[in-house]
């Protein structure tokens, strides 16, 4: 027991500083959209430098801001995506989707989340991809390429708009945002559906000594 718990510390030491680094960045960007917010409900004028980057931010997360303003409708549509997500629901899909790290995917893709691509040539060919499919598993520079790509895709794929309504209504009834909540809208994460939840759940219950280690 003692060695499947070292396994496991060390992977998710190895990764956590990754995840980290990617909720600093979506707390940094989400504080930007909220002071713009704060700022058009007291009249306030949106410099053009805030608006620029506002923007930027816009064709990032796939929401183009269209015209010259900034509008109620934009911000909200962009705080569903722009949020943090919880530490040890990231590490647990990790985990789960790279049998700890060891996937011939992570090792030689630094792939740790199952991401596909489509372009021919993009990524590795699974040697399981039926007749006709044409999907690769994406390559990564290293690690925290990964990390961000996962946020990304889970911040902005439509397939995952029930994990952001979860989150924005924890958020609205002041509730803690945690994994286990968000983990109820990756049902389209998997072919496996529910039982990908369940198990993904499962885990985070299980490793529940390892969260907020620092």
């Amino acid at each position: 027991m003692e060695d499947v718990n070292q396994k496991k510390q060390s992977f998710f030491t190895f990764l956590r500083p990754f995840v980290q680094q990617e909720n600093a960045r979506v707390s940094q960007e989400r504080s930007f959209l909220l002071a713009i917010q704060t700022q058009l409900k007291v009249g306030q004028a949106i410099s053009p430098n805030d608006l620029s980057e506002a923007r930027q931010l816009g064709d990032a997360y796939n929401r183009e801001l269209t015209g010259d303003a900034v509008t109620e409708p934009w911000l909200d549509a962009m705080l569903l995506r722009v949020d943090m997500i919880p530490e040890e629901l990231v590490l647990s899909q990790a985990a789960n989707e790279s049998g700890w790290g060891t996937s011939r995917f992570a090792v030689e893709g630094h792939n740790y989340f199952g991401q596909w691509c489509y372009t021919q040539g993009c990524g590795l060919v699974p040697s399981a991809r039926g007749e006709g499919a044409k999907h690769e598993v994406a390559v990564f520079s290293d690690a925290a390429q990964s990390v961000h790509a996962y946020f990304m895709n889970v911040n902005r794929n439509r397939a995952y708009a029930e994990l952001r309504d979860i989150r924005a209504n924890e958020r609205a009834a002041g509730q803690p945002v945690t994994g286990l909540k968000l983990a109820e809208g990756l049902h389209r994460y998997s072919e496996r559906g529910q039982e990908y939840v369940d198990e993904i759940q499962g885990m985070i219950r299980h490793n529940k000594q390892f969260w907020q280690q620092g």
